[in-house]
């Protein structure tokens, strides 16, 4: 998705265990339509955890017959974008040439690398009879070394990420690797992505060998070391800690984190990158049309002025 500029997300709750980093309540911003979209990442006090740099939860929003949503191609730079959905589907479109619907539960990576263009609008099907949408959307910063490789596409189906059911839980691995299972996304850098489905009254283990954690809770409640959150939050812990996580009630959540960067990293509009001159090209790149078109488009998001 396209990002602009805006307020921080909000701190949480006072309270915390002592694994606790940092607890941020998303800020909720209306793009129109009702489609509300909740920003997590970046925050003032915390630009990244693990590589993810961006953080964004839409909806729940339910689309009428006729309407839907139209992202027109805008550019990327030295990051990787994740489209994750529960409800409804995308259609997305690149300068590479792919063309993928999203659907729930599957995996889409895109590495934009030195440069990608890319379109995310409602199909044609679901535009006609309406659909409910609600999903995530994340940026996954690239290492100095990676910034400007080739760009590309992933997609996995739902079916083809592997699934582990324990007592009361079931987690998707979607990138990485969490609960003894490894994901076949391919990656440039250690990070990991888990959808955590659990029941109330459950436990799940947040695995202590990633460098930089966090559980996104997109609803329900959790209890930690006595305290409770309920969702939308983003917990971010500090490195080391064997974390469990009991429901209070049914509750679906996001594990993420990684290695941490080399560095911290500059952020304008899509494009981030170690080098202030490198997004100032990519200015120059987009604003003078020297992207590659994106197929079976014939608008673009104009450069922020």
């Amino acid at each position: 998705m396209s990002w602009q500029p805006t307020n921080d997300p909000v701190l949480g709750d006072p309270k915390s265990c002592d694994a606790l980093d940092l607890v941020i309540v998303p800020r909720t911003r209306d793009l129109g339509d009702g489609f509300e979209v909740r920003r997590a990442l970046p925050h003032g006090k915390r630009q990244m955890v693990g590589p993810f740099i961006f953080f964004d939860h839409f909806g729940p929003v339910q689309f009428i017959p006729g309407k839907g949503m139209d992202v027109r191609p805008h550019p990327h730079i030295g990051l990787a974008t994740v489209s994750y959905l529960f409800d409804g589907s995308i259609m997305h479109r690149d300068s590479e040439g792919n063309i993928q619907e999203i659907q729930p539960g599957a995996m889409n990576l895109m590495t934009a690398g030195r440069g990608i263009a890319h379109s995310e609008r409602t199909p044609d099907v679901q535009r006609r009879d309406g659909q409910k949408m609600l999903g995530l959307q994340s940026w996954i910063a690239l290492p100095k070394a990676s910034e400007e490789i080739p760009p590309s596409f992933q997609h996995y189906a739902a079916e083809s990420l592997p699934t582990i059911t324990d007592s009361g839980f079931t987690a998707r691995i979607i990138a990485g690797q969490s609960f003894g299972a490894t994901s076949p996304v391919a990656m440039v850098s250690p990070w990991f992505y888990a959808e955590v489905n659990a029941q109330g009254g459950v436990s799940v283990p947040l695995d202590p060998d990633h460098e930089e954690r966090a559980i996104y809770l997109v609803d329900g409640e959790i209890e930690i070391a006595g305290d409770r959150y309920e969702g939308p939050r983003l917990l971010i812990f500090r490195p080391g800690d064997r974390i469990t996580v009991k429901t209070t009630r049914p509750t679906r959540m996001m594990f993420l984190g990684g290695d941490a960067l080399e560095g911290p990293r500059h952020i304008w509009w899509n494009f981030v990158s170690s080098s202030k001159e490198r997004i100032e090209q990519a200015k120059q790149d987009w604003k003078t049309g020297r992207f590659d078109p994106v197929p079976q488009e014939h608008e673009f998001i104009p450069l922020p002025e």
